[in-house]
């Protein structure tokens, strides 16, 4: 039942008002509109704004009253609004929702440099197995002395910079990360099965970060859908496909396992049959995680973009 004198909200007093009506007439601040029952547009509080560009007053991603995402009458309760005051997660901390699309992009684009840095890899992984199996096969001279110790050279060098990529990419994945995180409070507090804390400990707990990470992801992913509508409590609705996500997750403990694999072979190998081995896995190794960082690349800008879109759609009402 809406109120009776603003006919806009949802009425919570015997006398048929709302509780803005309702103290309204009991201190006499009543205005000529609501005697017309003419709804009286709310201008939500702001105690902390956000980045220019994203969940502005006034600006892309928060839906004024009466434009885009606005709730028409009858079409009560509604999403808090982007950009107002914080909400709250279930241990009491803040949700602000901000931008994720600058470091979407910095975390796409270091994923493309973990993708260059395993083709070089590839590339060091492809000439030592060559050489390793010409040794193994007994060619042995000067000339193969040589190309055994630029071999180990471009093997090593390779191994620099894909550590040195590894963790500029790791550190900025993991800020992006945990942003979507906090936003996804803000979109749907209700389907976060772990805490925010584990947007970021999660990866680094043994055994549980294969596949705690995967949930949180999932848990997002779900919230940042154009389906996760508020209503009070949140409404249950169908969650995008899992497809992409699950795809990157599966080639990532691929890859994951197989460097493990490898990169214990590799130590122990001592003989030019067993070097040659190794060689042959880490190349294998170093072609999943470039195709994992490649399906990664997808994952994070497809999840940007829906927390922005999300974000820019505004408010949404859920008929009651």
């Amino acid at each position: 039942m809406l109120c009776t004198r603003c006919r806009h909200r949802a009425a919570s007093t015997p006398e048929g008002l709302c509780t803005t009506c309702a103290t309204e007439g009991a201190t006499g601040s009543a205005t000529p509109g609501d005697a017309t029952g003419a709804p009286q547009p709310v201008a939500p509080a702001f105690s902390k704004p956000d980045p220019a560009g994203f969940a502005q007053p006034e600006g892309p991603g928060f839906a004024q009253p009466g434009g885009p995402g606005s709730a028409p009458p009858g079409a009560l309760p509604t999403a808090p609004p982007l950009g107002a005051a914080p909400l709250y997660a279930p241990g009491g901390q803040p949700s602000w929702l901000r931008s994720p699309v600058g470091l979407g992009r910095a975390t796409a684009a270091l994923l493309g440099v973990v993708i260059a840095a395993d083709v070089f890899a590839v590339v060091a992984d492809f000439n030592m197995y060559d050489v390793s199996g010409a040794l193994a096969d007994g060619e042995l001279g000067a000339g193969m002395q040589d190309k055994a110790d630029r071999a180990d050279a471009l093997y090593a060098a390779a191994g620099v910079v894909q550590v040195v990529a590894l963790i500029a990419t790791m550190v900025v994945f993991l800020v992006w990360f945990y942003r979507v995180r906090v936003n996804a409070e803000v979109f749907a507090p209700d389907r976060q099965s772990k805490s925010r804390g584990w947007a970021i400990g999660g990866w680094f707990v043994p055994v549980a970060n294969l596949w705690f990470p995967r949930r949180v992801a999932l848990d997002i992913w779900d919230a940042s859908g154009p389906d996760a509508l508020w209503d009070g409590d949140l409404a249950v609705a169908p969650s995008p496909s899992h497809a992409r996500v699950n795809a990157w997750w599966a080639v990532w403990i691929v890859s994951l396992l197989a460097d493990r694999l490898a990169s214990t072979a590799y130590r122990s190998a001592e003989t030019a049959p067993e070097i040659h081995e190794a060689a042959g896995q880490m190349l294998f190794s170093d072609a999943a995680d470039m195709v994992a960082a490649a399906l990664a690349i997808l994952f994070v800008l497809r999840l940007t973009r829906m927390q922005d879109e999300k974000a820019r759609r505004g408010p949404v009402a859920v008929e009651v």
